[in-house]
């Protein structure tokens, strides 16, 4: 049986035979299914690699958000082997289309439909995998494509403090860093909608990537039309395609002091699976930075690496 990182039961007792057997098959590597705590209506996998004895740096978290076909379970696996290497545990929330009975696919991308709120529930799920496994979560790195683009392009102007960095895939729509339009095409009403400032000096901190293919120019379904659930003024003012709309939400973060790289991926349509290697090369770059910094405080957890 493999060596298990930190597991914790509810009641804090040493894990039996049993119960690491069965955490070894469901918990670690790639995991089964689990309800979320807080909210049931939401799920999430993990992978979460085996111990070797040998590793060097804590454990670092990538949230990786699906898009509209809820393809969680593949962008999990897709991550699995950059986890391995890099002493990372994936997390893939599910949010499921119509939790209010109503066969809404997209209330996620918007971060708030009705009573839920998206990025807490994402925030929660990090905490319970922080838990599970006896990691600090505080900050974690975080991808989406498609309409997992539109939440992570959202929660990271909402949660930039929470991140290490971010990769926005393909968002069909974007919220710009425009101080002039109103959420959510832009921010301007921002503190007033969510209760807090944008913290400005956190994204200006934060490595941003942003990632779509060049021949990811389908319009139909990015389009808004008056009287459509999501129309507003502006609504696609940044551009007719997926790529336009991508620089856009590029220009207005430059525009601001946040540095952001933008890769055009050639022959590739939209398809975020064709994407990940670009995002895993950001993820590396900014990971290798991350512990550059942050290297002497490892010292102590090398006796004890599962976190």
């Amino acid at each position: 049986m493999p060596d298990l990182p930190t597991l914790t039961t509810s009641t804090n007792a040493p894990l039996s035979f049993g119960e690491k057997r069965a955490a070894a098959i469901y918990d670690l590597g790639h995991s089964t299914v689990f309800a979320a705590r807080t909210d049931p209506r939401f799920s999430y996998c993990t992978y979460a690699p085996p111990l070797s004895g040998n590793e060097k740096y804590a454990k670092e978290l990538v949230v990786v958000v699906h898009g509209t076909g809820r393809a969680f379970t593949e962008y999990r696996d897709a991550f699995a082997e950059f986890a391995k290497w890099n002493d990372c545990i994936v997390l893939c929330p599910l949010f499921p289309a119509g939790p209010q009975g109503d066969g809404n696919r997209d209330g996620f991308k918007h971060l708030q439909e009705a009573a839920i709120r998206y990025d807490q529930i994402l925030l929660d799920m990090v905490d319970e995998v922080a838990e599970k496994f006896g990691c600090d979560f505080s900050k974690f790195a975080l991808f989406g494509y498609s309409g997992g683009g539109q939440f992570v392009n959202r929660f990271s102007l909402l949660h930039p403090e929470r991140l290490w960095a971010v990769s926005i895939g393909a968002p069909g729509s974007v919220t710009l860093l425009d101080f002039n339009q109103d959420w959510w095409v832009g921010v301007r009403d921002f503190e007033k909608k969510f209760g807090k400032p944008l913290n400005l000096d956190a994204l200006k901190a934060l490595p941003v990537h942003m990632v779509v293919g060049k021949a990811d120019l389908e319009t139909w379904e990015i389009t808004h039309r008056e009287g459509g659930k999501f129309y507003m003024a502006g609504a696609n003012d940044a551009g007719r395609t997926r790529p336009e709309r991508l620089e856009s939400l590029r220009k207005s973060f430059v525009a601001s002091g946040v540095d952001a790289t933008l890769d055009l991926v050639d022959n590739v349509p939209h398809n975020g699976l064709a994407c990940v290697d670009k995002v895993q090369d950001f993820f590396a770059a900014a990971l290798r930075a991350l512990r550059d910094e942050t290297v002497p405080q490892f010292a102590d957890q090398r006796a004890n690496p599962s976190c």
